[in-house]
């Protein structure tokens, strides 16, 4: 048995704590706000339909919850990661947040760039893991030790887990997907078709393979879970914060008005940017990633941006 701190309370963060607790694990879980009313009443209202074990410590500390773990998981949102891990003790730690860091382009481990660092990623939805559904994932780490901690730590009858050492080309295809996502569901939510999101899908996957071999990631990694089976996830389900983002953009409403309608916090929003930052300081050609960043900015429209990347020149594929 493992004692487990997960930091951070949203769906994501409390559904691992779940499958972790399920696993006979020790777990403490981090709650920025609403420690005690869960501690009470043993739900979290971002999953209301999963009760919390009473065997799950719930705090609003995030040191005293990290105290004597063997590790924790991290979940917090990537614009946040700075502030939230500020003077806490440097435990090894598994990063399930996804995205980039607005401004410095930076990836979640290389934020907190120290050792013991790995990374859990993969096409999975909370509600789906808290209720026990099956599900895989991919665990990357360059630290062996890490590595088999977690996966003998999290591995289970309901999730399945492949090790990897990519560690950069699967925080990629996790921040990437929430781009396309939005990419894909745009296109739905403007009557352009189930072959303009299939196109858009396929090529936003060649943006990602490009992107994970210039991070001196392996082409693999875009065609595992962490690439492909993340973004056919979210980016053909309307359940998917993202994609619903999309939806609404492509119906007309502006940023503001779909931000107002979403439930929970879209990604991909704060990501696209901050990708093409990095993309950019690589050298690497993310035509849909620019497109929905200029829709987010509000310097072209859905259907402005598609007549765009349809009128780029011919290529071989």
């Amino acid at each position: 048995m493992s004692r487990i701190a997960v930091l951070g309370a949203g769906a994501w963060g409390t559904a691992l704590a779940l499958h972790a607790a399920r696993q006979g694990h020790n777990v403490a879980l981090w709650a920025r706000s609403g420690a005690a009313e869960m501690a009470l009443s043993r739900r979290n209202p971002r999953l209301p339909d999963a009760a919390l074990p009473a065997s799950m410590r719930l705090s609003d500390s995030p040191a005293m919850a990290m105290e004597r773990a063997d590790f924790a998981i991290l979940a917090v949102p990537v614009q946040h990661m700075r502030a939230a891990l500020a003077g806490l003790p440097a435990i090894p730690m598994l990063v399930a947040s996804k995205g980039v860091e607005a401004g410095s382009g930076l990836f979640p481990t290389e934020i907190l760039d120290r050792a013991g660092l790995g990374v859990i990623s993969g096409p999975n939805f909370a509600a789906e893991v808290a209720a026990g559904l099956p599900a895989a994932g991919v665990l990357a780490s360059s630290d062996a030790g890490l590595r088999q901690a977690g996966l003998a730590a999290l591995g289970g009858a309901t999730l399945r887990l492949y090790s990897s050492e990519d560690v950069l080309g699967v925080q990629a295809g996790g921040a990437a997907k929430n781009v396309l996502a939005i990419a894909a569901g745009a296109a739905m939510g403007a009557g352009l078709g189930e072959n303009a999101r299939a196109a858009l899908i396929t090529r936003g996957l060649a943006e990602l393979g490009r992107l994970v071999l210039a991070l001196g990631g392996r082409a693999e990694t875009a065609s595992g879970l962490s690439g492909l089976g993340d973004l056919l996830l979210t980016a053909c389900s309307s359940t998917s914060r993202n994609t619903a983002l999309g939806e609404r953009l492509g119906r007309g409403l502006s940023l503001e008005q779909a931000l107002a309608e979403s439930r929970g916090v879209a990604e991909g929003v704060a990501t696209a940017p901050a990708l093409l930052l990095r993309a950019t300081t690589l050298g690497v050609d993310m035509p849909i990633c620019t497109a929905v960043a200029e829709i987010l900015a509000g310097r072209a429209s859905v259907r402005e941006a598609m007549v765009a990347l349809l009128a780029r020149p011919s290529r071989a594929e």
